[in-house]
């Protein structure tokens, strides 16, 4: 051990360029992350789950690369790469205490990863913990600067967010939407534009809308996933790529490619992939919509399902919980509602991934942690709503069938379907009686002899006018 200090201490003692550190006696981490930790009891939110993993990726990636360069020794390297697995594999989760909001760089997080990594690979080849055989900048991060691996990680945990998390969790929502869409196909009810009665329309159609509407937001994420493909690794401190290897940035690219089963590439312009975070405000940006999608979906559901005596009520919502602490019997569309909650956050996080992305000087952007934290977050909160959305709501909500063609029968907007057959003066005369009135349009328009009881029934088919077309042209 580093320490002499009596075996029952709880501390031992640990060193960098700055001096000494005193450091937990069990912790992987050395002097730069416990400066980190005391200098940073910001917000008692650390990196994420996906990050930290991103992180392994990376020093693995490193490691095999400069192990198969002949940059670092080979059974350091294999030390290296089997406690980065660990990394990944969450083994050491306890082991990364740097909140969010620390140097802008990310460099706290990235000693961490290297102390952790660097320590944990000393006991692996029967070494102490300290002793420093394997060094966490020599080694561990050989070839690589915090300026590199972090956006590095940035874009690892980004794609593994979206392509593990979210898509898989919008495609079974988009299953459950679709599924609605086909049940409720022959279910007839009113339309409504401005929260007003408008043409009829079927359920299902309204379904189907939702349906396309997750769709095109599965394929916008998809479409954000291009330049996030790109890796910053190999441009070291300003992106010209010092002290590194000219083919470790594409090999490094081709282990993380395979560890992570899907396709990464070195960045385009390594300067810009330091400098900037545009790529990572872009596939946010789809986040966004995603969620302003399901907010969507979800406020309309809730309306659809308002009642259950004095609201629309033409579907009925399933009864996850009861409602009120006061009013007994009362259930509300609770799951809808964190839809919508879900959707004011990730609002939030928007604001704060573009507003960091469009900020840092010079060659590197300061915003790094706080970029991650947002975007990793909004990613895990779309996953797990959508999850949640389509299992526990979508999929157990009922039509009201009965319901629904009551309140046709009665809209003011069947009068619509008059125009091709009494001209518009005429359709809006019978309107606005049949309102003032209540009654229905069909009664109206065959007592003033616009049309018999057997045109009446053909032209104010609510149906029939769910489909492209004019009623009563028998062309």
């Amino acid at each position: 051990m580093a320490d002499d200090a009596d075996e029952e201490t709880a501390y031992r003692t640990e060193s960098d360029s700055l001096g000494e550190m005193q450091v937990p006696a069990d912790a992987y981490w050395g002097a730069q992350t416990q400066r980190a930790v005391e200098n940073f009891p910001i917000s008692g939110i650390g990196m994420s789950r996906r990050f930290v993993r991103a992180l392994g990726v990376v020093k693995k990636a490193a490691a095999r690369a400069n192990a198969e360069l002949g940059l670092v020794d080979e059974e350091i390297a294999a030390a290296i790469a089997e406690a980065a697995d660990e990394v990944i594999a969450g083994d050491h989760d306890d082991q990364f205490p740097v909140d969010v909001f620390q140097t802008g760089s990310g460099t706290s997080s990235n000693m961490n990863a290297n102390e952790v990594i660097a320590n944990r690979a000393a006991e692996i080849m029967g070494e102490e913990i300290g002793d420093r055989v394997v060094h966490p900048n020599d080694h561990v991060n050989y070839g690589q600067s915090s300026n590199d691996v972090i956006p590095t990680a940035m874009h690892v945990a980004a794609l593994e967010a979206v392509e593990k998390d979210l898509v898989p969790a919008l495609e079974r929502l988009h299953a459950e939407l679709e599924t609605k869409e086909a049940a409720f196909d022959d279910v007839v009810k009113t339309g409504r534009t401005h929260l007003q009665d408008a043409t009829p329309i079927r359920l299902g159609q309204e379904f189907g809308g939702y349906r396309a509407q997750v769709g095109k937001g599965i394929k916008r994420v998809k479409d954000s996933r291009y330049h996030l493909r790109e890796l910053a690794l190999g441009g070291t401190a300003v992106g010209t790529g010092l002290n590194t290897h000219p083919e470790f940035p594409g090999l490094a690219a081709e282990y993380v490619s395979e560890e992570t089963n899907t396709q990464f590439r070195e960045a385009d312009n390594h300067f810009e992939a330091q400098a900037a975070h545009d790529a990572m405000a872009e596939a946010h940006g789809a986040l966004r919509t995603v969620a302003g999608s399901l907010n969507k979906i979800a406020n309309d559901l809730r309306l659809l399902a308002s009642g259950p005596r004095n609201g629309l009520g033409e579907i009925e919502q399933p009864e996850n919980q009861p409602g009120s602490s006061i009013m007994p019997g009362k259930v509300n569309p609770v799951v809808a509602e964190s839809v919508n909650q879900v959707h004011k956050q990730v609002v939030g996080n928007d604001a704060a991934v573009s507003a960091g992305a469009a900020e840092g000087q010079i060659d590197l952007n300061l915003y790094k942690p706080v970029i991650a934290h947002n975007y990793l977050q909004s990613a895990r909160l779309l996953a797990n709503t959508s999850e949640v959305f389509g299992e526990k709501f979508v999929a157990k909500l009922e039509a009201n069938a009965e319901h629904a063609a009551e309140r046709v029968e009665q809209s003011m907007a069947l009068a619509t379907a008059l125009n091709p057959a009494i001209g518009y003066d005429k359709a809006s005369e019978v309107a606005k009686e049949a309102l003032k009135e209540g009654r229905t349009i069909r009664e109206v328009v065959i007592e003033k002899g616009y049309l018999d009881a057997e045109e009446a029934d053909e032209v104010l088919d609510p149906e029939a006018m769910t489909h492209r077309g004019i009623l009563g042209d028998e062309d």
